[in-house]
């Protein structure tokens, strides 16, 4: 049973910082794709950011492109997203997924980002 859990959200004033983590288990997270997906409040699901298994390659949206960082942990079956120069466009509820276009329910519960002074 795949399970991902999300952490690191959290209220931050524009310009500001923060790190996202997703703790994978339950699928061969190693082989895997992984993918960040966010949700705005009264929007549809926005795909943010993928990585290749290996990390080597990774991919934003234009969105944020220059300001977030996707990288992996393979050892620790953990994905993380590096947010920075955050504005208020970016204020979503941030999901970790191993598939992608999905339409389903995510396994996590996902981690809240607030942006605001």
């Amino acid at each position: 049973q795949v399970q991902l859990v999300e952490s690191g959200g959290g209220l931050v004033q524009p310009g500001g910082s923060l790190r996202l983590s997703c703790a994978a288990s339950g699928f061969t997270f190693n082989r895997s794709w992984m993918f960040w997906v966010r949700q705005a409040p009264g929007k549809g699901r926005e795909w943010v950011s993928s990585i290749k298994p290996g990390g080597e390659s990774t991919y934003y949206a234009d969105s944020v492109r220059g300001r977030f960082t996707i990288s992996r942990d393979n050892a620790k079956n953990t994905l993380y997203l590096q947010m920075n120069n955050l504005i208020h466009e970016d204020t979503a509820l941030y999901q970790c997924t191993d598939k992608w276009p999905w339409r389903g329910p995510f396994p996590g519960q996902g981690t809240q980002v607030t942006v605001s002074s």
